[in-house]
């Protein structure tokens, strides 16, 4: 009887590497700020050093003001995102599956999407008020775009034969949005909300360093208005973080997605 060998896959070699040069430039770049704030070069206290920003790190993660702060912020984000992402990917349907619709509209949404949308807060405050309802509005007008003009394009990249399939079992709109467009467009779709996540932090942060009294925007304006660097820094670290931990779940998420299919 012949004796079965089993194999290892193959590693890849270049994945260690990429691994290392990944680690070096985070310490170089750790190294060049410390060099930066001994160098006497920048005004006193504009770059303080790892070990200030680091207590002011610890300091910050120990108060419960923190928490709640985060917590306002996160929900005008996720309502914002929710408002916006429904709103874009429905109108990237629309323009993406009507040629004659696309014509007309898909142009606006080319030249206001690089639109900086922090002009329209004076409106938003107008309208919605000086509360969390004009953040979450700068939250949704920001990721509208990225998300509409991702899946409209998405749209156009779905296989033809998907599409004579639905309408051979005379499906209706809804019926084709939610059982061949939707499952066809994951990728376009999770790329859309990566890119609205991240214009939507953008706009309800700017938007709460305008005109807020609380949440994460306030802290940085009220920190960089009592000169607190240190704290301004902290408080910056914890946003890169939340935004490439959010990053790296939703790619997760479409991974095992995309291995539970195959």
């Amino acid at each position: 009887m012949a004796e079965i060998v089993t194999r290892a896959p193959a590693t890849r070699p270049w994945v260690s590497g990429v691994t290392l040069l990944r680690v070096a430039i985070v310490l170089f770049a750790l190294v060049a700020w410390e060099v930066m704030a001994d160098s006497g070069l920048f005004y006193r206290g504009v770059v303080p050093s790892l070990s200030a920003i680091g207590a002011a790190l610890v300091k910050l993660l120990s108060t419960g003001d923190f928490y709640w702060n985060v917590g306002v912020t996160a929900e005008e984000i996720a309502i914002g995102l929710a408002i916006g992402g429904i709103c874009g990917v429905i109108a990237g349907l629309v323009i993406g599956g009507n040629r004659f619709i696309a014509q007309a509209f898909e142009p606006y949404l080319y030249y206001l999407g690089p639109t900086p949308k922090i002009v329209f807060f004076p409106v938003m405050i107008m309208w919605f008020g000086v509360g969390g309802g004009s953040k979450i509005a700068m939250g949704a007008v920001s990721c509208f775009f990225p998300i509409a003009l991702s899946v409209a394009a998405g749209m156009r990249q779905i296989d033809p034969v998907l599409i004579r399939v639905g309408f051979s079992f005379r499906a209706n709109a809804w019926q084709m949005a939610t059982k061949i467009y939707l499952p066809a467009m994951r990728h376009p779709i999770v790329n859309g909300l990566r890119l609205g996540l991240g214009v939507a932090l953008i706009g309800t942060l700017l938007a709460e360093t305008k005109l807020s009294n609380r949440g994460l925007g306030f802290l940085v304006i009220q920190a960089y208005n009592s000169f607190n660097m240190p704290l301004l820094y902290a408080i910056l670290v914890v946003l890169f973080v939340i935004a490439i931990g959010i990053n790296a779940v939703m790619a997760r998420l479409v991974r095992l997605d995309d291995a539970r299919r195959n």
